[in-house]
């Protein structure tokens, strides 16, 4: 609460939140269309592997083109104007800036620009969660020596599931579970962006016509997105991962049924996990009140003597619960994704705390490193094979235990592409690090591997 008037202050003060973005795509062009109306923010640069392509982004969201004609950093400070650029890494270091987001989806340049940032101290909002899934932790454990922010992006999911986790627990519940809606079906791991597009209603040639990017639109489709927004929560949240997500067909009405633990009725494994639910049954009707956009967290009244009481104020005050009146639920129906970016921007900026962030962010010690997402073989897989990453052919991304996928070894899913498969692996079998080659890499992409691998080191010897 009280961003707004913060940031009023800090336009009256002449003193604006100075912001660089990195990736024009369709996340970052949701919050350029928010960035314009909000007082307190001046965006300083954009960084896009297509200057042109980042302009005509901008103009199409409502800016100014010959506000985007500043020559540099330091122009686009003195005149209030934008500097649109190729060069990210630039973008980072110049003095000119307070808050740099990530919007580009690639782990191992996620990583490079955490690290860039911990050097020049600039916060940075991740919406670049792919990173997250893949070195989070280590990331956050970085930027905290570097007394910067590193924040999960308000208006993705996971992070508006952080705020309603900390919600439940800052008003004294035990959380029981928490995560997204989505539309899933077991046939979905399976899919392949040749066969995408038909799950999604819509014909080849229309999503051509609309530049939808079938890997990217797979990926949400076969798992893997919801793998790694998982990890993200419970990193973040210390909340423990099944090994694969269940997705139990759900509505609103029943998540305090569904989601708790199997001693009392319900699916999970125990109290204190993720788990995403499915919008359709398993033979395609649709779930009544589904969440498919939306967020939720599962509660209980709590075992101590008060207990008795809480549940009455349940009932009195219309939750729905279990029958058993001890836990109930809240969610949130809808996410507007990047129109919410702000958000995070401004938790950074004015008041130095992330909207969400692995819990190596807030505290020293051990890295606590609870989920990860390894990759998995959609198919019979053959020795020779080059994979193809998140929402390709060849894997898609499944959650585990962190403890789990270190000790068995498991490829993470943000490193299985541009790798070549050693060995034949079998259909939904895990990919280990033994059975990959990876091809030469750029220093970006070695970083990436170096430093997931000095992660998994700091997890065996606690």
């Amino acid at each position: 609460m009280n961003l707004h008037a913060l940031l009023k202050q800090r336009q009256s003060a002449g003193k604006p939140i100075r912001v660089g973005l990195i990736g024009a795509g369709k996340f970052g062009s949701m919050y350029l269309s928010q960035a314009k109306h909000t007082p307190g923010i001046h965006l300083v640069a954009v960084a896009d592997l297509s200057p042109e392509r980042a302009k005509a982004a901008l103009v199409n969201v409502g800016w100014d083109a010959a506000t985007l004609r500043a020559s540099s950093f330091k122009d686009a400070h003195a005149s209030g104007h934008t500097h649109v650029t190729s060069d990210a890494f630039a973008m980072i270091a110049a003095p000119e800036l307070d808050v740099i987001i990530d919007a580009t989806g690639s782990p191992a340049h996620g990583i490079a620009h955490v690290l860039a940032c911990c050097e020049s101290k600039k916060h940075i909002v991740m919406v670049n969660v792919e990173a997250d899934a893949l070195a989070g932790p280590l990331l956050a454990r970085r930027a905290r020596e570097a007394g910067i922010v590193y924040s999960l992006a308000y208006g993705d999911q996971p992070a508006l599931v952080c705020e309603m986790v900390d919600w439940c627990r800052a008003a004294g519940f035990e959380v029981v579970a928490a995560g997204k809606g989505t539309k899933y079906l077991p046939m979905y791991h399976e899919s392949t962006p040749a066969t995408v597009w038909p799950h999604y209603g819509i014909a080849p040639e229309d999503a051509a016509k609309g530049g939808m990017n079938p890997q990217m639109f797979n990926s949400f489709l076969d798992g893997t997105k919801s793998a790694i927004e998982m990890a993200s929560i419970a990193n973040a949240c210390g909340l423990a991962p099944p090994r694969g997500l269940l997705f139990p067909p759900c509505g609103v009405d029943d998540l305090a049924h569904i989601l708790r633990p199997r001693d009392v009725g319900g699916l999970l494994d125990r109290h204190g996990m993720v788990e995403v639910i499915s919008s359709v049954e398993r033979d395609g009707r649709p779930v009544f009140r589904d969440l498919r956009w939306g967020v939720y967290v599962v509660f209980r009244a709590g075992s101590d003597a008060g207990r008795e009481y809480v549940r009455r104020c349940f009932k009195e005050y219309g939750l729905v619960t279990d029958k058993t009146g001890e836990y109930t639920a809240m969610y949130k129906p809808y996410h507007l994704i990047g129109l919410e970016l702000g958000i995070s921007v401004a938790s950074a900026g004015l008041r130095n705390e992330p909207t969400g962030a692995p819990l190596a962010w807030w505290q020293d010690g051990a890295l606590d490193w609870r989920a990860d997402v390894v990759a998995t073989a959609k198919r019979a897989l053959k020795a020779g094979e080059a994979l193809d990453g998140e929402g390709g052919f060849t894997v898609y991304g499944k959650i585990l235990p962190a403890d789990e996928s270190v000790a068995t070894g498991a490829l993470p899913l943000g490193l299985a592409h541009g790798c070549t498969l050693k060995r034949n692996i079998a259909a939904h079998e895990t990919v280990r690090w033994e059975d990959v080659q990876f091809a030469a890499q750029n220093d970006v992409q070695q970083r990436a591997i170096t430093f997931r691998r000095e992660m998994e080191a700091l997890a065996r010897n606690g």
